[in-house]
């Protein structure tokens, strides 16, 4: 299984942010037993940008800490394929630094425990888990978190 990720976005990240958010992905993959060769957006930037892209896309007019857009129909990964990769585009992950930054201080764990936190949590929505209608997603998705979490040793 390959994995194609690339990042963009307002906020430039070093080598090891990106190791990290690469490890994140990799390893919930893993942990959902995805074989297939994925692509994966990952864009991190500040409150303002995606306070925009909360209310354009989701009607909330707020910041938000992450958000994501699924490109496959439901669990069964069915979704556009990159033709030069052959990978299953799964979808975009866009995630705010700086709700990154609060909400390591508001929990009191690191920066990257928190970042990991949320990109693991992004790419479970991914793969088809959606918390916010159902309840027994939200359940399930908060226990794979915590395993996955813990797996890469934070």
């Amino acid at each position: 299984m390959k994995n194609y990720i690339f990042f963009g976005g307002k906020v430039k990240v070093d080598a090891q942010t990106k190791s990290l958010i690469r490890k994140a992905i990799r390893t919930t993959l893993r942990s959902e037993k995805f074989e297939k060769d994925a692509e994966v957006s990952v864009t991190l930037t500040d409150n303002a940008e995606i306070h925009q892209i909360n209310r354009d896309f989701r009607g909330v007019d707020r910041p938000t800490d992450v958000l994501s857009f699924p490109m496959i129909e439901e669990e069964e990964y069915v979704g556009d394929l990159d033709i030069d990769k052959n990978a299953v585009l799964l979808g975009d992950i866009i995630i705010s630094v700086e709700k990154i930054e609060e909400q390591a201080k508001e929990y009191g764990h690191s920066f990257q425990r928190e970042l990991a936190y949320l990109v693991i949590h992004s790419t479970l929505h991914l793969l088809g888990y959606d918390h916010v209608t159902s309840e027994s997603d939200e359940k399930e998705m908060t226990e794979k978190q915590d395993k996955i979490i813990e797996s890469i040793g934070l």
